[in-house]
């Protein structure tokens, strides 16, 4: 008997103009998320990404299949500041400055509540977008923390928190103008992360796997 052996085949890949019109269908996607919520019409989506509605539906069957990969696109590029911001910058606490100055860009605050009940945490590839962003993060700190700048008792969830607060409200705030103060408080807080500590932190540091465990 003749034993045939099933192999999985490579997606294939796509032509440069369907990658340009994905990549801007989850560019928009991101925006409009921000602006009116996850049920934002993909109508809307599609205009604003400057493509047909049949464009969209032909990379992603579904909200969630998009909601999907805008969550994989915020965690990369957010996972990418990390890692330019430690490569590039001489001085390790500059490089935590420069980086949630950047992060802020990608609008944590906003998206999280969106994309977190809309989508498998438990996906391998979430997993190991996850994985790659903490560790980037935790490079970013940990650089910062043994060159003497960075005070001990702070850990990544701390900063996660300031970075998720801070780049609030929800979309339909009413808050027109918030944007143009978070740089300033960011500023702040990154002020308060240098050593000496001026006060003692009440509690115990944040860490991730606290941000994780659900009420």
């Amino acid at each position: 008997m003749v034993t045939v052996t099933r192999t999985e085949s490579a997606p294939p890949r796509l032509r440069a103009d369907a990658l340009r019109n994905r990549e801007r269908i989850i560019a928009a996607a991101r925006e409009t998320m921000v602006e009116f919520g996850a049920e934002v019409p993909l109508d809307e989506i599609a205009r604003r990404a400057g493509v047909g509605n049949a464009t969209l539906y032909r990379h992603f069957a579904d909200r969630r299949e998009l909601i999907h990969d805008v969550t994989l696109s915020v965690m990369a590029r957010t996972a990418d500041r990390a890692e330019s911001a430690l490569a590039e910058e001489s001085d390790a606490f500059q490089a935590l400055r420069r980086f949630v100055h950047d992060a802020v860009e990608e609008r944590i605050g906003a998206l999280c509540p969106l994309l977190s009940e809309s989508v498998d945490l438990s996906h391998p590839d979430l997993l190991a977008a996850r994985e790659r962003l903490e560790s980037a993060i935790e490079a970013v700190m940990r650089a910062a923390r043994d060159s003497g700048q960075l005070r001990t008792d702070i850990a990544v969830g701390d900063l996660m928190v300031a970075l998720t607060q801070l780049t609030r409200p929800l979309p339909d705030s009413g808050c027109i103008d918030f944007d143009k103060f978070v740089h300033r408080h960011l500023q702040l807080f990154l002020d308060g992360l240098m050593t000496p500590a001026r006060s003692e932190l009440p509690g115990a540091a944040a860490t991730l796997d606290d941000l994780r465990k659900r009420r």
